[in-house]
């Protein structure tokens, strides 16, 4: 990886509004009839089946799992150095997770300076996940705290909760400007962005979509488990294309979720610099070693194990 250029921070970046953007309102489903809620969750369903072109995402849910049940056990994930978007695709529809190297590294925004982020970001918008967000992760109506990145950062910086706040799913336009993904896919979703000290967590879930998802600061512990093995893992939809699962392969309870001693786990640490393919339906838990920065790209297509190299 390619040593951050130290004079970065002297280089003009695209520099925030004075005012923050305001942050969206969070979907409500307070008020909602039984009805009106399986409408809501059908509309979006169609919706989501329609962006990805697929008849149905429950069907394209089964298929995942059949394909995975093909898939040879692996003991790591393999690092590889960045291929061409053929060599790409064509080892993604393996279904198979795999780390990029050498490529993420080169981006203006690994270069930045903590100080740096303070200093030009500090007035950013953002949405922090307060309280215990570990076990209702999945819920609709979780703790969040709007406030400014800058009052983020000198609200973990004390160090006083033993959860720590998490900026997670995030879209941040500017610290985007400072990114260059790669064109590996035909439609992707907008960057999202995870700010957060050591020790906070993103709990066992699996998204039913590609994933690649870039380690810019820090590093990170990375649980997976193939899709089929979903039947180990007790899981509980959120919504269509998420479900999570009540089990911690950092503290497996074992006599809560038997199940789970079945379920094939394999650790990943994602260093500075690092790329990961997540391929869709892959189970993962997601663990801040130190302070770090990350950000993740979901595609909306049909998932390249399904649909080929083509």
């Amino acid at each position: 990886m390619d040593k951050p250029d130290p004079d970065l921070d002297q280089i003009p970046l695209p520099q925030p509004r004075q005012a923050a953007r305001e942050l969206p309102p969070r979907p409500s489903w307070a008020g909602m009839s039984e009805a009106e809620v399986a409408a809501r969750k059908q509309a979006r369903e169609q919706k989501d089946a329609q962006v990805r072109g697929v008849a149905s995402i429950d069907q394209m849910r089964r298929d995942i799992r059949r394909a995975g049940g093909a898939l040879p056990a692996i003991s790591e994930v393999p690092r590889i150095r960045p291929p061409g978007a053929a060599a790409f695709r064509a080892r993604a529809a393996l279904g198979l997770p795999f780390v990029i190297t050498g490529l993420v590294g080169k981006w203006p925004l690994s270069a930045l300076t903590p100080a740096g982020l303070r200093e030009r970001f500090g007035r950013l918008a953002v949405r922090a996940r307060t309280g215990d967000y570990i076990n209702t992760a999945f819920a609709p109506d979780r703790a969040m705290q709007d406030m400014s990145l800058l009052d983020y950062l000198d609200l973990v910086a004390g160090g006083a909760q033993e959860l720590p706040p998490y900026l997670g799913n995030l879209e941040l336009r500017e610290l985007n400007a400072l990114c260059h993904w790669p064109s590996w896919f035909d439609k992707m979703g907008p960057p999202r962005f995870w700010i957060g000290p050591a020790g906070t967590v993103t709990p066992l879930h699996c998204d039913y979509d590609d994933n690649i998802f870039a380690q810019i600061w820090g590093s990170k512990r990375i649980w997976l488990a193939p899709p089929h093995h979903d039947e180990f893992l007790y899981p509980r939809e959120a919504n269509a294309i998420l479900f999570g699962s009540p089990f911690d392969p950092d503290r497996p309870d074992y006599e809560r979720f038997p199940l789970a001693r079945q379920a094939a786990l394999t650790e990943c640490v994602m260093q500075p610099g690092e790329l990961l393919y997540l391929p869709a339906g892959w189970y993962h838990q997601v663990r801040s070693l130190s302070f770090s920065l990350s950000a993740n790209r979901w595609a909306r297509a049909l998932p390249l194990a399904l649909s080929g190299a083509g």
